[in-house]
C-alpha cells in the first residue's frame, strides 16, 4: 500500500481549508521508525499552524499533514534503530517543524516515541505525550519546581494544565490551580491543594509568595501574575513571553518556552502512569474524518482534557 488517508491543509485559513485525503505513505529512513497510528490527539497548536500563525517560524512547506501527538504499533523500523522493533506499541511527539500525525502512518525518530504505557489504550496514550512533556519541561526543566514549593497553574482543567497539576503534585509541591466553576470539583480531584474559579475570584487578591507561576493563558492574565511571585520566583509561560520591565519591577525570573521531543522524560512519564500517579483525561473522541468539528472544539477554549481522533 503506497498511500494513506491523512488530514492536510494546502494553504492556511479557517477549518474549511482542512482535507481528508489519500497522500503518499512515508517511509522511514535508516534512524527513522515507521508507526502505524491508532490515535492522534488535537491540540491548539494545531489549529494554530492551521491558521498561519506560526508560518514565520515553523516555515512548513505547503500542502502539510497537520499533528503532532500520537500513540500507534511499530510498523518497520530504519537500519540504524536500536530500541525498538516491529509490533511494539509505542507513544510520541512528533517534531512541530514536520508534524503529520493525523494520518493512518508517521515516520519518526527513536528520540521522539517511548513504550506505551501497559495500562492505558491507545485512546488515553494519545493523550498524554505533549501535555505531559510540556508541563514536565515547563515546571522542572525551566521552573526548577522542588518538592515543597508553590505553583499556580493556570487553565489547570485543560489538556496541559490537568498533568501538570499531577506532576506538580508529584513533585510534592503545594498546588494551586485556575479554572471555571464547572471545573473546580474536577481539579480538585487532580490533587491540587486549592482552586481558585477565575469567574468569581481574582487569583491576585488570594494568591502570595509562589515560587512558581505556570502561564497557559497570557495577557491580562500572565500580567497580573507577576505580583503573586515570591521575590526570585519563576514564571514559565508558552503562550506569550514575559514582559521583560515586569521582570525587573518584581525582581523575579520568567520565560516562555516551547515543547521540546524527549524520550528519556517520556519514559519517565510512562512510569507516572503506569503507577498511577499520572492519569488522563479524554473529553471527546471522534475518526479523523470529523477533522473540522475537532479543530472547532479545540479552538472554543472550553474543552476539559484532550479531544482525540481515533485513526485505526
Amino acid at each position: 500500500m503506497s498511500t494513506m488517508k491523512a488530514i492536510q491543509i494546502n494553504f492556511y485559513g479557517g477549518a474549511d481549508v482542512l482535507t481528508y485525503a489519500d497522500v503518499s505513505k512515508p517511509e522511514a529512513l535508516a534512524d527513522e521508525i515507521l508507526v502505524c497510528i491508532h490515535a492522534t490527539a488535537v491540540n491548539p497548536v494545531d489549529w494554530k499552524i492551521r491558521e498561519g500563525y506560526l508560518s514565520d517560524w515553523l516555515q512548513h512547506q505547503l500542502p502539510l499533514t497537520l499533528g503532532c501527538e500520537f500513540s500507534g504499533v511499530v510498523a518497520e523500523i530504519g537500519a540504524d534503530v536500536k530500541s525498538f522493533k516491529v509490533g511494539d506499541e509505542v507513544y510520541g511527539y512528533a517534531s512541530l517543524m514536520r508534524c503529520g500525525t493525523y494520518a493512518e502512518f508517521v515516520a519518526v525518530k527513536e528520540k521522539e516515541i517511548s513504550a506505551k504505557p501497559a495500562n492505558v489504550d491507545f485512546i488515553n496514550a494519545a493523550a498524554i505525550p505533549v501535555g505531559a512533556l510540556t508541563a514536565w519541561q515547563a515546571l522542572f526543566d525551566n521552573a526548577n519546581l522542588t518538592t515543597g514549593q508553590k505553583v499556580l497553574i493556570h487553565a489547570a482543567a485543560g489538556g496541559v494544565g490537568s498533568l501538570a497539576v499531577q506532576l506538580a503534585k508529584a513533585k510534592g509541591a503545594y498546588v494551586i490551580g485556575t479554572t471555571s466553576a464547572r471545573n473546580t470539583e474536577f481539579v480538585k480531584s487532580l490533587g491540587a491543594d486549592e482552586v481558585i474559579d477565575y469567574t468569581t475570584t481574582k487569583f491576585e487578591e488570594v494568591v502570595k509568595d509562589a515560587d512558581v507561576v505556570f502561564d497557559l493563558i497570557g495577557g491580562e492574565t500572565q500580567t497580573r501574575s507577576f505580583g503573586v511571585l515570591k521575590q526570585g520566583g519563576f514564571l514559565v509561560s508558552v503562550v506569550a513571553a514575559p514582559d521583560a520591565e515586569a521582570l525587573i519591577k518584581y525582581d523575579v525570573k520568567g520565560t516562555m518556552m516551547g515543547v521540546q521531543p524527549n524520550t528519556g522524560q517520556l519514559q519517565e512519564i510512562t512510569a507516572l502512569v503506569e503507577a498511577g500517579k499520572l492519569k488522563t483525561f479524554v473529553e471527546t473522541v471522534l475518526p479523523l474524518s470529523e477533522i473540522r468539528q475537532a479543530h472547532e472544539l479545540s479552538q472554543s477554549g472550553r474543552t476539559r482534557g484532550k479531544i482525540i481522533l481515533q485513526v485505526s
